[in-house]
């Protein structure tokens, strides 16, 4: 049995068992990631589908999914590869491929206008390992990692792949206990202490899905972009500064219960976080 110290749930792993993500597992009495090197998903998209507005506009990335998730979210838009029990599924249909691989693959789509590599679709750090050597690799070859996530992990996970990475869009998917433990499973002290340190390492970029019910209220998107306002950001600069996109709700997965947030609603929130940030963007609308 050994203890997994990638979120807050610090699972402790039977030997030849999976924690709740549903891809550390222990062997040998170590915890690793049985996902490494399995992608799912592969992909050349515009830098601003990540979402990020303000780090190199106009470029393309490579995009690279595996599978695991550390969160339940109702509505997730990926959960064929993001939610657990699909796991043996991906396992049976994915070949593994080396950190070495995929760096020349990114390095050949360089006449394509592609910058680098972002680790998306799932959740990366359940698989944080291959993210950092891949990035490591990327980097010596003089181009950028981006990574998009939750930010429901550790301050050692970060100091793991912090060095290699350039740029991170980060999940905050709501500004109550309630919502994050509740409807996600999840932690927002964890989310909110790797943001605040990922601010201080590179350029960060905040997403905040609406969901009507849940974290719609102005009060809510007032006390969130002014507690993003009051970070500190890499090279000391003011929290003002980050980008945060404020996106539309469509029914997804097992939240099929209620409406798309209303587009006005969406506009208003974006309105209200602009009295304490100064780059607010409105997405799926």
């Amino acid at each position: 049995m050994a203890k997994c110290n990638v979120c807050f749930r610090q699972c402790e792993i039977e030997e030849g068992s999976t924690g709740f993500c549903g891809v550390r597992t222990c062997q040998d009495g170590m915890v690793v990631p049985s996902n490494y090197g399995r992608v799912t998903s592969l992909a050349l998209d515009p830098i601003e589908k990540k979402p990020l507005n303000r780090f190199h506009p106009g470029s393309m990335i490579l995009s690279v999914g595996s599978y695991g998730c550390d969160l339940r979210c109702p509505f997730c838009q990926n959960h064929e590869i993001a939610a657990p029990e699909n796991n043996p599924l991906w396992e049976k249909r994915t070949d593994r491929v080396s950190p070495e691989q995929l760096a020349e693959t990114a390095a050949r789509f360089r006449d394509r206008g592609n910058i680098g590599i972002a680790y998306t679709y799932n959740e990366p750090l359940v698989g944080y390992e291959f993210v950092r050597d891949t990035a490591k690799l990327v980097c010596e070859a003089g181009m950028k990692n981006v990574l998009v996530t939750n930010g429901m992990a550790s301050l050692d996970v970060l100091e793991e792949i912090a060095p290699y990475i350039d740029a991170m869009n980060i999940d905050l998917k709501g500004f109550t206990d309630r919502f994050y433990e509740d409807v996600l499973g999840g932690n927002r002290k964890m989310v909110m202490d790797f943001i605040a340190a990922a601010a201080k390492r590179c350029h960060v970029e905040i997403t905040t899905l609406i969901i009507p019910g849940e974290n719609d209220t102005e009060e809510e998107m007032a006390e969130l972009s002014r507690w993003i306002a009051g970070l500190e950001t890499a090279g000391g600069g003011s929290g003002t500064e980050i980008p945060l996109h404020v996106s539309r709700f469509f029914p997804r997965h097992r939240m099929t219960d209620r409406d798309a947030t209303e587009v006005e609603l969406v506009y208003r929130l974006a309105e209200v976080a602009r009295t304490h940030l100064k780059y607010v963007y409105t997405g799926n609308c």
